[in-house]
């Protein structure tokens, strides 16, 4: 079956208990190729009976679940990691028709996801808890990790498969049980990635509930899920962690970015002009890490912007599915939402050094813009205070490194950051003052399966990746027991009148 004939197969479908079916509701949406702008599917608002069918079914489901041994939950998860690795040839196409990234960028993230599902296969059976010294002499006190129950993950269209390998695989690692709710705008690929979770979990396990904002509220709001895992924009974020905080249901909160990228005098400014168009245009942009704030030192300043604008007209792009470095933005409203960030960003003062339009070749069809770069940018402007989600590079002129730290930092969001040097000081510096989740000193946007992933202030809260990653999926329980059934004389009643208050004459 071909990728096109899978997208017309899986149209309007959930997975369910096991099972792929057409969902009973009445309401769908078309699902467009961003390149074409050609229908190639459709998916379902699934229905609120649908959704308590699902939550109830992954509540029977990771009881199971947990219940089988730490080993064969691990050789499990190497097998759905050996399936991913076998269809990655179609999982790739699929995701460039329907989001548009290039093919490349699509394989590249079956690979990511398929090494997740590994780390945490490994991961998840090696530690479930500690002995501590007792505190009793003859007892034994320790610690269970237990999972959490039903954990919703709700996931955004830029990278579909990698978030959802980082957050179930560790969710499935510790014992849950898993309902995904995907962007409308991945769905279908995400039902044809979850094929090999279907195929060698229990039936419930792991489950996929089409929609857009309703059926994600419905998950977050259901009395019988345990967990949210969400990423996406600020707004969604902040009212799911207020909805959750009312319920004391736990949270992961991965929302926007506005990352900084620093480029210092000692930084070899061809090797930086590569990484700095890299961390701007990959995905077209459409990275929450992506580099969106260049503070450049005024000494460089103009010769790095000579050589990321030769960097960024060598970018072929159109289709994904052509020999290109950018393909289209995911939607109509997100390429109309972005230009006019473009054009704002003018009208306070910004000077376009290179394009900020729409390629000559790619007018009619498609949903495409061209690599910007912006100069005279300041700290004051919009464009340097909000997430752009595009490709475009706004770049501001700095006195000296203090100055950069200063502007990195002035900002509601704390992602990643990025800093380009070959000065020590400056990357200890760097790396101790630099106000986000993780920082990165002239290797930008990398990831490490064991090392956590994760921003602060608006950018969100709690980590993926690591250990940390894996405690976000579950509980931890104190556990004390006396084997001998003993009397706790210590301090059990009646207590002795040698410890009560003694009353002294004055």
């Amino acid at each position: 079956m071909g990728v096109l004939s899978e997208f017309d197969h899986k149209s309007h479908s959930i997975l369910i208990d096991g099972e792929y079916r057409r969902s009973e509701s009445s309401e769908s949406r078309a699902v467009i190729d961003p390149a074409t702008e050609d229908i190639i599917g459709e998916i379902a608002e699934t229905t609120v009976a649908e959704v308590d069918a699902a939550v109830d079914i992954g509540q029977a489901a990771f009881k199971k679940w947990w219940r089988i041994s730490a080993l064969e939950r691990s050789e499990i998860m190497h097998d759905i990691a050996n399936d991913l690795h076998a269809m990655k040839p179609r999982l790739a196409e699929a995701l460039t028709r329907e989001m548009g990234k290039p093919y490349k960028e699509s394989a590249d993230e079956v690979d990511w996801s398929v090494s997740a599902i590994r780390y945490y296969a490994e991961t998840g059976r090696t530690d479930i808890g500690r002995v501590m010294g007792p505190a009793v002499e003859g007892h034994l006190n320790y610690t269970l990790k237990l999972p959490l129950g039903v954990v919703v993950s709700i996931q955004p269209f830029n990278y579909p498969m990698t978030l959802l390998a980082w957050e179930g695989a560790a969710a499935l690692a510790c014992g849950n049980a898993v309902i995904v709710k995907p962007s409308e705008y991945t769905s279908i690929t995400t039902l044809m990635f979850a094929e090999a979770f279907n195929k060698h979990l229990p039936p419930g396990l792991f489950q996929v509930l089409t929609g857009a904002g309703e059926a994600g509220r419905q998950l977050v709001e259901h009395p019988k899920t345990n967990m949210i895992a969400f990423t996406g924009s600020v707004p969604t974020g902040k009212a799911i962690a207020a909805k959750c905080g009312e319920m004391m249901k736990p949270t992961l909160i991965e929302t926007s970015g506005n990352d900084p990228f620093i480029v210092m005098p000692s930084a070899p400014l061809d090797v930086v002009a590569r990484g700095a168009a890299f961390s701007a245009y990959m995905n077209c942009g459409q990275i929450c890490v992506s580099a969106e704030r260049f503070f450049v030192h005024q000494d460089i300043h103009d010769e790095f912007v000579e050589k990321m604008a030769e960097e960024a007209r060598k970018i072929r792009i159109g289709n994904g599915l052509d020999k290109v470095e950018m393909g289209p933005m995911v939607a109509e409203k997100e390429r109309t939402r972005y230009e006019a960030v473009l054009e704002h960003a003018q009208q306070q003062g910004a000077k376009l050094a290179l394009g900020g339009g729409r390629p000559a070749d790619h007018q009619d069809k498609g949903w495409f813009v061209e690599p910007t770069i912006l100069t005279d940018c300041n700290p004051e402007m919009d464009i340097l205070n909000n997430e752009s989600f595009g490709p475009v590079a706004p770049i501001c002129k700095v006195e000296s490194f203090d100055q950069a730290l200063e502007y990195a930092n002035d900002s509601k969001y704390g992602l990643g950051a990025c800093l380009y040097t070959m000065d020590m000081r400056e990357s200890i510096r760097a790396s101790e003052e630099l106000d986000g989740g993780m920082v990165w000193v002239n290797a930008p946007l990398l990831d490490n399966d064991a090392g956590p992933f994760g921003g602060t202030k608006m950018s969100g809260m709690g980590r993926q990746l690591g250990p940390e990653g894996l405690e976000t999926f579950r509980k931890t329980k104190f556990v004390w027991l006396d084997p001998n059934c003993g009397t706790q004389d210590f301090w059990w009643f009646p207590y002795a009148d040698a410890e009560s208050y003694k009353k002294t004459d004055k």
